[in-house]
């Protein structure tokens, strides 16, 4: 067997624009981000202006990207529906040895060297490497199996959540600081209260508790409803000195809460 080069040459040709600023924030699927927008600017190199002329006669298009933001690969993981750990090529996981993304969009309009696209599931700049159209004959298989998926568990929203006095208002302090957290904890904690590592879930000496970028939330379970307790910060005394980017909100936050 032949050696692999060590390198390949990759070049991106421009970056996303997106609502998602943080990991925690983005779908796991375009599908779930139905309607939400975004832009792809490519880079003014020359022949890119030329390179999307008649783009804009398709309907939908595969996005390939460089997932720059995924740290590590495992040959194993747990994905979202899965109860085990599954093998990372037979998984979606952004963590893999070449992390490339694709995503399949929704083409809305071609502006000079922006491209307007719906139902993506992309972090705020990240690279792009390549820009194809889909087509539905050569690329929808709808009689194809769905692997594992066709015994996993349905993830959709199934448990309610509620958040003790407390908790509303820590939830209310931060809102007033427009920071929405009540959002993310609801979205992710309708999904079960089972300690996964992708939704950042687990069971401390304290009790159960979920993370959110640099907030921390313990709950219980009552009744078949999640009861959110309270909400604490994230960030140690440390964290805060060093003049981390939410310092300022936190300090806020450990002065003004209960």
């Amino acid at each position: 067997m032949s050696t692999p080069p060590t390198l390949l040459p990759l070049r991106p040709i421009g970056v996303v624009r997106t609502p998602y600023l943080h990991k925690v924030d983005a779908p796991r699927q375009g599908v779930v981000a139905e309607g939400v927008e975004g832009r792809i600017e490519l880079f003014p190199e020359a022949g890119f202006e030329h390179a999307l002329e008649d783009l804009d006669s398709w309907e939908r298009l595969w996005v390939l990207t460089w997932f720059d933001r995924a740290e590590h690969w495992r040959p194993k993981v747990q994905p979202p529906r899965s109860a085990r750990r599954r093998g990372l090529f037979a998984t979606r996981s952004p963590h893999r040895p070449n992390p490339i993304g694709l995503t399949c969009v929704r083409l809305v309009r071609v502006e000079g060297l922006t491209v307007v696209v719906s139902d993506l599931d992309i972090l705020d700049g990240t690279p792009v490497i390549d820009i194809k159209p889909y087509v539905p004959y050569a690329d929808a298989f709808p009689e194809a199996g769905s692997g594992w998926l066709e015994t996993a568990a349905d993830p959709g929203p199934k448990w309610p959540v509620k958040f003790a006095p407390i908790a509303r208002a820590a939830l209310s302090f931060l809102l007033s600081q427009e920071f929405d957290l009540e959002t993310p904890l609801t979205t992710t904690l309708t999904l079960g209260p089972e300690p996964r590592p992708y939704r950042r879930i687990r069971v401390t000496p304290e009790g159960t508790c979920i993370a959110y970028r640099t907030w921390r939330a313990w709950f219980h379970v009552e009744d078949g409803t999640i009861v959110v307790d309270r909400i604490a910060s994230g960030l140690t005394a440390a964290d805060i000195k060093k003049g981390h980017s939410e310092a300022a909100m936190h300090q806020a936050f450990l002065a003004r809460t209960p």
